[in-house]
């Protein structure tokens, strides 16, 4: 019944910037949380940032200080903003969120960090 649906991911330069976003569709009656995980090649699945419904965030340490989460409740979506990118960043980055009685998934947008 509820699906995310990501976009915004591509190819940029080091240093250079991305916003990401995933619109959450269908019966959602309630979102307690949104955000964002990423899978590098042969690397396990990580968190990147998260947003709960008290507009709590947290991020992981290596993203900290160049990665914003944000989610607007009136469009059911949310973004990830991404600044100063390094080759460490690529990934496929995949939507994820705690809505209603259930967690999703989105299918991922592959981001790619090179020169």
């Amino acid at each position: 019944q509820v699906q995310l649906a990501e976009s915004g991911g591509g190819l940029v330069q080091p240093g250079g910037s991305l916003r990401l976003s995933c619109a959450a569709s269908g019966s959602i009656f309630r979102i307690y949380a949104m955000g964002w995980f990423r899978q590098a090649p042969g690397k396990q699945r990580e968190v990147v940032a998260v947003i709960t419904s008290a507009n709590r965030t947290n991020y992981a340490d290596s993203v900290k200080g160049r990665v914003s989460v944000f989610l607007d409740n009136a469009k059911n979506t949310v973004y990830l903003q991404m600044n100063s990118l390094k080759p460490e960043d690529t990934a496929v980055y995949y939507c994820w969120g705690r809505l209603s009685q259930n967690e999703y998934w989105g299918q991922g947008t592959q981001v790619t960090v090179s020169s």
